[in-house]
C-alpha cells in the first residue's frame, strides 16, 4: 500500500520504499523552450506538457529544483481547467504539487503550460554554465540521474518515458544542438534582450528518459565523416585542434555500424553528435544522439598522447555508444537496475574494443582492472549489491561506482563464458527486440539469455546481483584419490567475517583448468563440495582466466607449484596475473601471510608479460601505502625490494620508443621505467632529470608521452620550489587536456611542506576547475605528510567544499575518499569518524563508510603481518639493523 512521504501528497513512498512521484498522471510529450542569459548566468524557459490521466486526480506533482515558476495553466480536452492553480513545494522531495481546485477525470487528455525561470548554475548539474579557456562561456546539460528537474518541470524517473520537442534561442553566432536534427530556425523577440534572436526548433524525439535528454548553447565548431550511414561530428570549442577529434570520430562510425550488426537493430536517431565540454563533473554521458564528454576523453593529440589516452579514449567512446542502445532505448526500469546500464556498457565496450584492436589485449587488461576494481571494493563491508535498493535522489548518485560499472560487467562477463559468447549476443538481441522503447529489470534479462542458452540463468546469476558481496573458495587436495574439496565463505578485506554474514551460498563456475583443458561446467552450488580432478593433482587451477567473481585460496605448496607452472608456460597471461592478485589480496586478509606474497612477487622476477608485471607493481604499492606511516627503515626496504625486482626488466626494455611502437610493449616500458625509477634506479632518475631539465626549457617533445606521469613524479618529488613551479606553468599552457591533466596530478608528488600546502591551494584556487579538484589532491597519497596535511586541508575548508561539490554531485564522494582513505590505523580512522560525527552526510555516507573499511583493513593488516614483513625483508638483506 502507497503512503504519503513527509507529508506532502506530491510524493509517495511505493512498496519498494522509493520517494516517486504518484501514478495518476502519465506524460507523453513535452514541447519545451528555452533561452539561455549569459549575462546574469539564467534561463528563461516555458514548457508544455501533454499528459493522460491514468486514475481521478485533483493534483498534478511533477519534479522541480531551483526553478522559479511564473505562470501556470491547465487544461483537459481542450477545455480550461485553472489559470491560478495553487502550487506547493516540498524541497526535501524536489516535488512541486499543482492543486487544481477540480478533479481531472481518468482518460482525459490533459496539457499543463509552465513558463519559468532557472538558473545557468556553474555545478555541472542540470542545464549549467561551462567556461571556456577564453572566459567565454556555453551553456550545456547533465541532467543524469536526477537533474532534468532543474531544467523544466517534468517527471523525473526513468520509466517515465516521453518524446520531446526542443526549441533553442539564441544569438545568430551561437550553435544549439540537441538530441534530434533541426527541423527548423526562424527568429524570434527575445524574452531576455527584447532583441531579435533565433530560434532553432529540432523535430520530435523518439520515447525516452528525462535523464536522457539534452541541449547546448555555445559557439562550437565541428568536424564529421560519411564513413556511416547517418551524419556523425564531434563538436569542440573554437580554441581546441580539429584534428584532436579524428580518432573519436572514425572509432564513432566503426563502433555503430559493429553495433547495428551485433544487435540486429538499427541506431534509432537520425544523427550522433559528439561534444567536448570544458567542464564536465562526469567521463561522458550518453544522451540520445547527443553525447558529452569531457575534453581528454574525446579529444586527444595523437603525435603527443601515449598509449593509454588512446586506449581510454576508444574504450570511452565504445562505452557511451553502446548505451545508445543498452540504457537509452531498453532502460532500466528505476536506478536500483544501473547495472544493467553500466555494466554492459562496459562489457560493450571491452567486446567492441577487442574486436577492433585485438592487439591492445583488452579481455587481459580486464583482469586486472576491471575485475580487481569490483573485487576491491565488494570486499568490504560497506559494499551494496548490484542491484541496490535506492529510494531518493541524493542514494543514486553513490551508485555510480565500481559494483555497477565493474562488478555489473564482470558478472556479464562470467556469463559470457559460461554460455559462450556467441549465445550471449544472441540473448542480448532478444532483450533488445523484445523491450525496445520501453523499460526492464534485470529479470528479463536473464530471460533472454536462458531463452538463447537453454540454460536456467536466473539460477546461476541471480544471486549475484541481489546479494552484497563475493566468496573465498578454499582448497584441499586428497593426493591419493586425485579429488580437490572446495569450501566457499564470504570474503571482507577486514578479515573478519561473522557468521551472520557468511550465510548466502553462491553458485560459484569454478572454472577448473587442468591439462585436459577448461571446465566450465563444474559449479559449486553447497558451502562444501569434492571434486574430481581429470589428470590428477599434478597440475590443476581454479578460475580460469579469471572469469568468475571469487577469490582462489591455496595451500603455500600449491601456489608453490602454481609458481612453476606460470615459469613452465601452462597458465596464461590472465592465469598468472589473477593468481598475483589473489594471492596478494589473501594475505592483506588473514588467509595467508604477506611473507608469502612477498616471496611469489619475488619468484616472477623473470616474467615477461606487460599484465603480469603491473599486477606486481599492483600488489607492491597496495603493501607500500598500506606501510605508510610505519617506521622509516621498513619502508625503505621495501622500496629496494621493488628496486630489486624491476630494475633489471626496466633496462631490459629501455625508455626509448619508435614512431610506430606495439601498443602494450610502449606501456610495459612506462610501467617499468616508473616503477624503477621511483622506487631508486640511479639511472633511470638521472635519465629523467635530463629530460625534465630540457622540458622545463621549452623542449617539450623532451619528455615522451608515455613516460610523462613517471617522470614528472621522479623529478617533482625529488626537485625543488623551480620544478613545482615550472609544472604548474606548463599545466596552465599546455596544449592539451591530457598534458594538463598529468601535470596537474603529479604536483601532488612533492615532499616539501610547503609544496604540499601551494598544491592543497590549488584545488579550491580558482586556478583549478571543479571537475578536477581531486587531481591535486589525488596526487598527495604518496608521502604520510601528503595524506595527513590533506585531512587537515579538508577539515578547514569542509564548508566551502560542500559549497562548491553539493552532496546531489558525487565528486564530493569523491573528495570525502581521497581525503580519508589515504590512512592506515585506528587513531587515524577515530580522526575521520570525529570529524564526521555531527555532518549531514546525505550524498556520501556511503563513500565516507567505505573508506573507513579501507582503513580498517589496512590496520588490521599491519596489526597481523607488522613483525612478518620486517622478519622477511631483514632475512632477504633489504633491512638492515632491524629490531628483530
Amino acid at each position: 500500500m502507497c503512503r504519503y512521504a513527509s507529508g506532502n501528497p506530491g510524493s509517495v513512498a511505493n512498496s519498494q520504499g522509493r520517494i516517486v512521484l504518484p501514478t495518476n498522471l502519465k506524460p507523453i510529450h513535452y514541447d519545451v523552450t528555452l533561452e539561455p542569459d549569459f549575462d546574469k548566468f539564467t534561463f528563461e524557459g516555458s514548457v508544455i506538457i501533454d499528459l493522460d490521466v491514468v486514475k481521478d486526480s485533483k493534483t498534478i506533482s511533477l519534479n522541480t529544483v531551483d526553478i522559479k515558476i511564473h505562470s501556470t495553466s491547465v487544461h483537459a480536452d481542450g477545455v480550461l481547467v485553472n489559470d491560478t492553480p495553487t502550487l506547493s513545494y516540498d524541497k526535501d522531495t524536489q516535488t512541486t504539487v499543482i492543486d487544481l481546485g477540480k478533479e481531472l477525470k481518468e482518460g482525459q487528455k490533459v496539457q499543463l503550460k509552465h513558463t519559468y525561470t532557472g538558473e545557468l548554475n556553474d555545478n555541472m548539474a542540470g542545464f549549467y554554465r561551462s567556461k571556456r579557456k577564453d572566459g567565454k562561456y556555453l551553456a550545456v546539460t547533465q541532467f543524469e540521474a536526477t537533474d532534468a528537474r532543474r531544467a523544466l518541470p517534468c517527471f523525473d524517473e526513468p520509466a517515465l518515458k516521453a518524446e520531446f520537442t526542443v526549441t533553442l534561442v539564441a544569438d545568430e553566432g551561437m550553435t544549439c544542438l540537441s538530441n534530434m536534427d533541426e527541423a527548423s530556425t526562424t527568429t524570434v523577440d527575445s524574452k531576455i534582450t527584447g532583441a531579435k534572436r533565433k530560434a532553432v526548433k529540432f523535430n520530435r524525439s523518439p520515447k525516452m528518459s528525462t535523464y536522457l535528454l539534452a541541449f547546448i548553447v555555445g559557439e562550437l565548431k565541428s568536424i564529421s565523416t560519411d564513413k556511416f550511414r547517418l551524419p556523425i561530428k564531434v563538436w569542440m570549442t573554437p580554441d581546441q585542434k580539429e584534428e584532436d577529434g579524428t580518432f573519436s570520430l572514425e572509432v564513432a562510425a566503426k563502433t555503430l555500424a559493429f553495433y547495428e550488426k551485433a544487435f540486429e537493430a538499427p541506431y534509432p536517431l537520425p544523427k550522433m553528435d559528439m561534444v567536448a565540454i570544458p567542464d564536465f563533473a562526469a567521463g561522458a554521458m550518453e544522451n540520445w544522439g547527443l553525447i558529452t564528454y569531457r575534453v581528454v576523453d574525446l579529444l586527444f593529440d595523437q603525435k603527443t598522447s601515449g598509449a593509454s589516452t588512446r586506449e581510454r579514449v576508444a574504450e570511452v567512446v565504445q562505452h557511451e555508444l553502446a548505451h545508445q542502445w543498452f540504457g537509452n532505448l531498453v532502460t532500466m526500469d528505476f536506478w536500483d537496475g544501473l547495472w544493467l546500464n553500466e555494466g554492459f556498457a562496459t562489457w560493450m565496450s571491452w567486446y567492441s574494443c577487442n574486436e577492433f584492436y585485438p592487439e591492445w589485449k583488452v579481455w587481459e587488461t580486464f583482469v586486472i582492472d576491471t575485475l580487481q576494481g569490483a573485487l576491491g571494493l565488494d570486499g568490504l563491508r560497506s559494499s551494496h549489491p548490484v542491484e541496490v535498493p535506492v529510494h531518493r535522489a541524493e542514494d543514486i548518485n553513490q551508485i555510480f561506482d565500481s559494483i555497477s560499472y565493474s562488478k555489473g560487467s564482470a558478472i556479464l562477463r562470467m556469463i559470457s563464458k559460461y554460455i559462450g559468447e556467441e549465445t550471449f549476443i544472441d540473448g542480448v538481441r532478444r532483450y533488445i527486440k523484445k523491450h525496445a522503447w520501453g523499460n526492464t529489470q534485470t529479470g528479463d534479462l536473464w530471460a533472454a539469455l536462458s531463452e538463447a542458452s537453454g540454460k536456467d540463468i536466473p539460477k546461476v546469476m541471480d544471486i549475484w546481483t541481489k546479494k552484497i558481496g563475493y566468496p573465498v573458495i578454499t582448497v584441499w587436495e586428497n593426493a591419493s584419490e586425485g579429488t580437490i574439496t572446495v569450501k566457499q565463505n564470504r570474503f571482507l578485506r577486514t578479515g573478519d567475517v561473522k557468521p551472520e554474514e557468511d550465510e548466502v551460498l553462491y553458485p560459484v563456475i569454478l572454472g577448473l583448468r587442468t591439462k585436459d583443458g577448461v571446465d566450465e561446467e563444474l559449479i559449486l552450488t553447497e558451502r562444501e563440495q569434492t571434486f574430481k580432478v581429470k589428470g590428477g593433482l599434478d597440475f590443476y587451477k581454479l578460475n580460469a582466466d579469471h572469469s568468475a567473481l571469487f577469490r582462489t585460496n591455496y595451500s603455500p605448496e600449491r601456489l608453490t607449484k602454481l609458481g612453476e607452472a606460470a615459469q613452465a608456460g601452462k597458465l596464461t597471461t590472465e592465469d598468472r596475473a589473477g593468481m598475483i592478485a589473489d594471492a596478494g589480496v589473501l594475505a592483506a586478509s588473514g588467509y595467508g601471510k604477506t611473507s608469502g606474497i612477498l616471496a611469489l612477487l619475488e619468484s616472477f622476477s623473470t616474467e615477461k608479460q606487460f599484465l603480469v608485471w603491473n599486477e606486481i607493481m599492483t600488489r607492491i604499492n597496495a603493501l607500500r601505502n598500506t606501510w605508510m606511516f610505519e617506521d622509516e627503515a621498513v619502508k625503505d626496504s621495501l622500496k629496494a625490494f621493488q628496486l630489486s625486482l624491476c630494475s633489471a626488466k626496466a633496462h631490459e626494455l629501455g625508455w626509448e620508443f619508435s614512431e610506430n611502437e606495439d601498443h602494450i610493449l610502449s606501456q610495459f616500458k612506462a610501467l617499468m621505467f616508473g616503477s624503477a625509477g621511483l622506487s631508486g634506479d640511479k639511472k633511470i632518475a638521472a635519465a629523467a632529470r635530463e629530460m625534465f631539465d630540457k622540458y622545463k626549457k621549452g623542449d617539450y617533445e623532451a619528455v615522451h608521452p608515455n613516460l610523462r606521469g613517471s617522470i614528472f613524479a621522479m623529478c617533482i618529488r625529488d626537485g625543488d620550489e623551480s620544478d613545482w613551479q615550472a609544472l604548474l606553468d606548463r599545466f596552465h599552457n599546455a596544449p592539451t587536456a591530457d598534458e594538463r591533466n598529468t601535470c596537474l596530478r603529479a604536483l601532488g608528488r612533492t615532499k616539501d611542506e610547503q609544496l604540499i600546502q601551494k598544491t592543497l591551494g590549488l584545488a579550491l584556487g580558482g586556478q583549478v576547475k571543479m571537475q578536477d579538484i581531486y587531481m591535486p589532491i589525488g596526487g598527495l597519497s604518496s608521502t604520510s605528510k601528503g595524506v595527513e596535511d590533506r585531512f587537515d586541508w579538508m577539515v578547514k575548508n569542509w564548508d566551502e567544499i560542500v559549497k562548491k561539490l553539493p552532496p546531489s554531485m558525487n565528486m564530493l564522494s569523491s573528495v570525502v575518499a581521497i581525503c580519508v582513505s589515504g590512512f592506515t590505523n585506528e587513531s587515524q580512522k577515530a580522526k575521520v569518524v570525529d570529524f564526521f560525527k555531527d555532518k549531514d552526510k546525505k550524498g556520501y555516507d556511503r563513500s565516507l563508510e567505505q573508506s573507513l573499511d579501507s582503513i580498517q583493513a589496512k590496520s588490521n593488516w599491519l596489526n597481523r603481518d607488522r613483525e612478518d614483513v620486517e622478519a622477511w625483508l631483514k632475512q632477504k638483506g633489504y633491512l638492515e639493523g632491524s629490531k628483530l
